[in-house]
């Protein structure tokens, strides 16, 4: 039995556009969001997709993005779990801050390692590790198991939650998986086989 797996970062954010550190603050949706989302629906749609049950984060951007991908498959009313195990990853101190503000201060260096390095958590914020600690028990418990018996799995999240998630479907190491790149309402569709492991992986680009 093989079950699917539908990956969405959600779409174009509000800070996204303006180039601030977002973590757990919760803007909405851009025009342009809306669109990447309502866009990733239809791809899902045209392939005939239809989801048992969704998951998503515990901020707007991502519930939205999974509503409008939902209503494109007609399953506007589906059951969505909404938990915090999936947000962004918290960037404490930086979180509302201007990129480039944020290299004035500290310097480019520094807010590098802080955005791409593992391990390494801005001030009173979390590493990409961190941000696996509470994503990869709460896939395992709550989400794989729906996937194990052959249902069709919608997860609407973040950036770095769904790092942290491919990196434990696929294998990748914390020094790879940094330099994976999202974009905003592209689907990630991967099947699953009975042991878990990636049977195949197709991104929905373009």
């Amino acid at each position: 039995m093989t079950g699917t797996l539908v990956l969405v970062r959600h779409g174009q954010s509000e800070w996204n556009l303006k180039n601030l550190f977002t973590g757990w603050r919760d803007p909405g949706l851009t025009e342009r969001g809306v669109a990447e989302a309502k866009a990733a629906g239809a791809k899902l749609a045209a392939r005939g997709l239809k989801f048992d049950i969704a998951f998503t984060s515990a901020l707007t951007r991502a519930q939205n993005t999974c509503q409008y991908i939902l209503d494109a498959t007609g399953q506007g009313d589906l059951e969505t779990i909404r938990n915090a195990a999936l947000n962004e990853r918290d960037y404490g101190d930086l979180n509302g801050l201007n990129k480039d503000d944020a290299r004035a201060k500290w310097g480019k260096e520094q807010v590098h390692i802080w955005r791409r390095s593992y391990d390494t958590p801005p001030p009173g914020g979390e590493s990409l590790k961190d941000t696996g600690a509470r994503v990869w028990p709460y896939y395992m418990h709550d989400m794989q198991p729906h996937v194990l018996r052959g249902e069709t799995v919608l997860v609407a999240a973040h950036g770095n939650s769904l790092r942290a998630l491919i990196m434990a479907l696929e294998g990748i190491s914390g020094e790879e998986i940094v330099n994976l790149e999202l974009g905003t309402g592209v689907p990630i569709v991967y099947k699953l086989n009975a042991d878990s492991t990636v049977a195949s992986k197709e991104v929905l680009a373009g």
